[in-house]
Formats: structure tokens, C-alpha cells, sequence
């Protein structure tokens, strides 16, 4: 028995011998009119799509994590920029808080003078801690070599070894950060 097939073209129909030399409409015609067949090339489209979907969703992921991490670099550095500027800022006015400590020191003969660069000079410093400078303490503590600069060294019986004896000139820290070492005398056994 001939099994007879339509021409996809809708030209009469064509005959197995026909339908065997042409292997393109026999592949075809076998998947549309094989249920099977059809429902297998439906699920393999649906899993082409999730697979692409899945990898459409993670680069989309991926991208959003490397802008999320680019903003919060962004915003680290804008920080510390500023953080930088301002101890910038601080450390051109030091020697200003150096001068008026020396011209604290000096005797003078007006007290009312003397009292007006007292209160000038509070008000700096307590606008410079404002901002984040803090003193670092140095009277009768242990030589530090992150915190302190050892100017001069002094033989001291009284002491124990690598006390901070005197204090030349005051160190700093702002917001935690070293600004400026303290220049100061450190005791050694003779």
C-alpha cells in the first residue's frame, strides 16, 4: 500500500518514492504531524528560553552588584577625600596653634592681653576638635615610635627606660589618623 502525503506547496500529492528522495519535507511533515514530535521541539524551545532567561537574569544580577559596589567605592572615596581635605586643612593651621602657645608662654605685661590670646586660642583648638583633631598624650607615658619623634635622648636615673620626659612639640590625631608625630625628650639608662 502507497501512503500519500500533500505537498506542502498544495500542488496534488506526492507519492513515498517521491517523499523518500526528499529528506527535508520528510522531516518535516513527520514533525507536524507527529504529536510527539512537536511537543519535543516545544520543550526544547521552553528550555532554550529558560536557559537564556537564567543567563539574561544572572548578568543582570552580576551588573547590578558591580554598580552597587561601584557606588559604595564611589561614596568611600568622596569621604575620604574629604576626610583629606580636612586634615589638610588642620595641618596648615598647626603651626599657628604653635605660635600661640609660645606667645602663651611668654610672660606679658598687659594680663588683659594675655587673657584675650587665651580665649583666641581655646576657641581654635575647641573648633579644630570640632572637626576631628585630637592632642596626643605624651607627659609620663612610654615612647611610641608610631606616635612620637624622639628629638634628643637624656640618661635618667629616676625614669624607667624610653619615658617621654619633655614634650617639644605637641602631636596630633585627626579622626584617628596620625596628622602629626610629637617631637619630643626620651629617658635612657646610663
Amino acid at each position: 500500500m502507497q501512503e500519500e502525503v500533500k505537498n506542502p506547496s498544495g500542488e496534488g500529492n506526492v507519492g513515498v518514492e517521491e517523499r523518500a528522495a526528499d529528506p527535508v519535507s520528510r522531516d518535516d511533515s513527520v514533525e507536524l504531524t507527529d504529536p510527539a514530535g512537536q511537543l519535543a521541539a516545544a520543550v526544547a524551545g521552553l528550555e532554550r528560553l529558560q536557559a537564556e532567561n537564567a543567563e539574561m537574569q544572572d548578568r543582570l544580577l552580576r551588573r547590578q552588584a558591580e554598580f552597587e559596589n561601584f557606588r559604595k567605592r564611589v561614596e568611600r572615596e568622596k569621604v575620604e577625600l574629604l576626610e583629606y581635605a580636612g586634615m589638610e586643612a588642620a595641618r596648615a593651621i598647626l603651626p599657628i596653634v604653635d605660635d600661640f602657645e609660645r606667645a602663651l608662654k611668654a610672660e606679658s605685661a598687659d594680663k588683659e592681653y594675655a587673657r584675650g590670646m587665651e580665649m583666641i586660642h581655646q576657641h581654635l583648638i575647641e573648633a579644630l576638635k570640632k572637626l576631628g583633631l585630637e592632642d596626643i598624650e605624651c607627659e609620663g607615658r612610654k615612647f611610641d615610635p608610631n606616635l612620637h619623634h624622639a628629638v634628643t635622648r637624656e640618661s635618667s636615673e629616676s625614669a624607667e627606660e624610653d619615658m617621654i620626659l619633655e614634650v617639644y612639640q605637641k602631636g596630633y590625631n585627626f579622626k584617628g589618623r596620625l596628622l602629626r608625630p610629637a617631637m619630643v625628650k626620651v629617658s635612657v639608662r646610663s
